[in-house]
């Protein structure tokens, strides 16, 4: 009796453990749901692997800003380096991602067994990285490629066994007022620094005065908008991986933007980030793997080297062997595994992402065709 009751206490055990201790600004707690998870998760739990993509006019910096190699994560660079929005925005006029190829993406993707693809449709600096008719501040409207990248890899997705899924940054926006800048939105310092400035998850030097009204707004006027085109001109939408819940966001608030995915794709599951344990299922903080076999089906999000945004100056990469093992032990811990890949700004993976999918490859089934049933 002893052995079981110690059995079923580590089964039940839901503590996470730190993968590698990097410097980051992101989410470093465990997030659970307040339910037993949604219909419609059998795919999810199939799944088991996926790739995470952060792709956006971070990528044009390459982890440097006047001429300092920043060490934190690449996507926050607009706000750790306080740059304001007259300046970064400018950055739109250099991104021109000319050898993107959404087939080859996916292709690798596939191939390496990864079963669906979570893309940056928004990301924290408020960049549509799709042609939305909400704000023009999007790759279409704004940059010289002109290109709907997440249609196109809508299409690359379609009749494949790789689903399309698509990140949507739901509280913080740098490029608005109200977007998670609020007296209560207070990020922690992660990293215990003691020369931690104290400052908000949201743009506090253009902006250091957001009110919840115009927080209400904001949710109003954008964020439920560029949902529903995101869940209305792509196809099927796998799930919806939103970040950073701030306190701003109430839990009437995060249970209308859950209703209004369920209202447009009743089959496209929320992940634990739009707060409240108002999740379909598990996940963790950044870079972070289970410590115990999971109750409900989770997700660990990991990165391939140190960053989540292209930094061309990191190049601490993980090795396929090293994927392998991770994957495995997440697996076995009824955990999905996210991988990221963070592609350059002329539309690439950078060669050594490429190097490791292509390793993991030779451990799956050669034939990667497209199979019409798979949608």
């Amino acid at each position: 009796m002893i052995i079981v009751a110690l059995l079923l206490v580590s089964i039940f055990t839901i503590n996470a453990q730190t993968v590698k201790d990097t410097k980051k600004v992101g989410y470093s707690g465990e997030q659970t749901v307040d339910k037993a998870g949604a219909t419609g998760t059998e795919w999810f739990a199939e799944a088991k692997f996926g790739l995470f993509i952060h792709w956006g006019l971070y990528a044009v910096t390459e982890g440097e800003w006047k001429g300092k190699k920043v060490p934190y994560i690449g996507e926050w660079i607009m706000n750790e380096e306080r740059i304001p929005i007259s300046e970064y925005s400018k950055l739109a006029q250099r991104f021109n991602p000319v050898h993107f190829n959404a087939r080859e993406w996916v292709r690798l993707a596939e191939a390496a067994g990864m079963r669906y693809i979570v893309f940056t449709a928004k990301h924290h600096d408020g960049f549509a990285m799709y042609h939305s008719k909400v704000d023009p501040y999007n790759i279409v409207d704004a940059t010289p490629f002109k290109r709907d990248v997440l249609a196109e890899l809508a299409e690359a997705c379609r009749g494949t066994k790789v689903k399309l899924c698509v990140y949507y940054s739901h509280c913080v926006d740098w490029n608005e007022p109200h977007g998670g800048n609020l007296p209560t939105d207070i990020k922690p310092n992660y990293d215990n620094d003691p020369n931690y400035v104290e400052k908000t998850w949201g743009n506090d030097w253009d902006f250091p005065n957001g009110t919840p009204e115009g927080f209400a707004e904001y949710l109003e006027r954008k964020v439920k908008p560029q949902l529903r085109e995101l869940l209305t001109n792509y196809g099927p939408i796998g799930l919806i991986w939103f970040d950073t819940a701030t306190k701003s966001l109430s839990r009437e608030q995060a249970l209308e933007i859950k209703a209004l995915v369920k209202e447009l794709q009743p089959d496209c599951l929320v992940n634990a980030r739009i707060g409240h344990g108002l999740g379909d299922f598990d996940g963790f903080g950044d870079n972070k793997m289970p410590d115990n076999a999971r109750i409900r089906r989770s997700e660990a999000c990991i990165t391939l080297n140190d960053t989540w945004g292209y930094k061309a100056h990191d190049q601490n990469w993980k090795s396929a062997e090293t994927v392998r093992k991770m994957l495995a032990e997440a697996n076995a811990k009824n955990t999905n595994m996210l991988l990221n890949i963070g592609p350059q700004p002329d539309g690439r993976f950078p060669a050594p992402a490429i190097a490791v999918l292509k390793e993991l490859a030779k451990d799956k089934p050669k034939k990667t065709g497209r199979n019409r049933s798979a949608h």
